[in-house]
C-alpha cells in the first residue's frame, strides 16, 4: 500500500513537471509511485563515482552509508540512511526535499536523476 505522504509527493511532482515542462518531474512521480520492493538503493561510494564537486543530484530510492563522497554534493533522496546523511553534511554537502528542489529548480535542468 502507498502512503498519504507518497501519494501527496507524486501529485506534487506530476503538477511540477507540466507547470514547467520538466519531465524529470514526471519520471521521479512514477518512481515514487513504484513498490518499495522495486526501489533501488545506492551507497556514498558509489554516488561519489557518479558526480563531481557541487552537483545536485536526485536517487528515488534508498542512499545508504558505505563509503563516502569525496567532494560537496547536494542531494534529494527518497531515503536516507542515518550515516549516510551525517557523512555529506560533514563533507560539506546538503540534504534537500523535494519541494525545495522544484523550488530552486523548476525545470530540472541542473539536477541529475540517478537510477
Amino acid at each position: 500500500m502507498t502512503s498519504k505522504v507518497v501519494i501527496q509527493m507524486s501529485k506534487e511532482l506530476k503538477k511540477a513537471s507540466s507547470k514547467n515542462n520538466a519531465p524529470i518531474w514526471a519520471k521521479l512521480a512514477e518512481y515514487a509511485l513504484k513498490p518499495t520492493v522495486a526501489r533501488r538503493n545506492i551507497n556514498l561510494y558509489r554516488i561519489g563515482q557518479l558526480t563531481k564537486d557541487n552537483d545536485t543530484i536526485v536517487f528515488p530510492g534508498k542512499v545508504l552509508g558505505t563509503g563516502n563522497v569525496p567532494h560537496k554534493i547536494t542531494l534529494c533522496s527518497f531515503s536516507i540512511s542515518e550515516s549516510a546523511a551525517t557523512k555529506i553534511i560533514e563533507g560539506g554537502g546538503k540534504l534537500i526535499t523535494h519541494s525545495e528542489l522544484i523550488e530552486k529548480f523548476p525545470t530540472g535542468k541542473g539536477v541529475i536523476l540517478l537510477g
